[in-house]
C-alpha cells in the first residue's frame, strides 16, 4: 500500500509562543515527533506534503477574516515552518510537495487529491495543527474520497484541548481512522 504524509500547518503562526493563532506548548511539543516522522517518510521515499495555510491581510471575502485573528499572512515570517521542520524542508525541498491552501481542508481548492491519485496513494498519515480544525477537515475530506486515514496522536495538537480530544475520538469512531498512540 502506497502512503503519504501530510504535515498540516506546522508554522510559526500556529506553533510559536508568540504566533498569531498559536497552539503554544502543545504545538511546540510536537516538533521532534513531526520532524522525525517527516525524515522517515523522506528516507522511505514516500510522498510528503506540507499543506500550509495562506491568507491575504484583511481579505473581506474570506470567512476566516471575521472568525480568527490574522494569521499565516502571505509573505510574512508567520508562514515559515516551525523549528527544525524548517531545516528539514530546506535540506529536502525537492522531495517535499509544498502546497498553499486557503481553507481548513488540505483538499479544498487544491490539487492534493490529484497528486495522491497520480502516485496511486491510498493511505494518508496526518500530523500538524490544529487537531480540531485543519487536521479534522482534511481527515473528513480524505474519508469522503475513500482514503485510509492514519492519525499520529503524538503529532497533532490544538489551542482547544476539548476540541483536540473530541477530534481524536471522531477520527477513530466515526471516520474509522487508525490512531497511532
Amino acid at each position: 500500500m502506497k502512503k503519504a504524509l501530510l504535515v498540516v500547518d506546522y508554522t510559526v503562526d500556529f506553533v510559536a509562543e508568540d504566533g498569531a493563532l498559536t497552539c503554544g506548548m502543545p504545538g511546540i511539543q510536537l516538533e521532534s515527533y513531526i520532524t522525525a516522522l517527516t525524515e522517515k517518510f523522506i528516507e522511505e521515499k514516500e510522498f510528503v506534503v506540507f499543506p500550509v495555510d495562506v491568507h491575504d491581510e484583511n481579505d473581506p471575502f474570506h470567512p476566516e477574516t471575521k472568525a480568527f485573528p490574522p494569521h499565516n499572512i502571505r509573505g510574512t515570517a508567520g508562514r515559515n515552518l516551525y523549528g527544525t521542520l524548517n531545516t528539514v524542508y530546506e535540506q529536502h525541498k525537492e522531495k517535499i510537495y509544498w502546497m498553499d491552501k486557503t481553507r481548513f481542508s488540505a483538499f479544498a481548492g487544491t490539487d492534493l487529491d490529484m497528486q495522491l491519485r497520480a502516485r496511486k496513494i491510498t493511505e494518508i498519515h496526518i500530523v500538524g495543527v490544529c487537531t480540531d480544525i485543519c487536521v479534522l477537515h482534511t481527515a473528513v475530506d480524505a474519508y469522503n474520497k475513500g482514503y485510509t486515514i492514519v492519525i499520529h496522536e503524538k503529532g497533532v495538537a490544538s489551542f482547544n484541548e476539548a476540541g483536540h480530544d473530541w477530534a481524536l475520538g471522531h477520527f477513530e469512531n466515526t471516520l474509522g481512522a487508525t490512531i497511532i498512540r
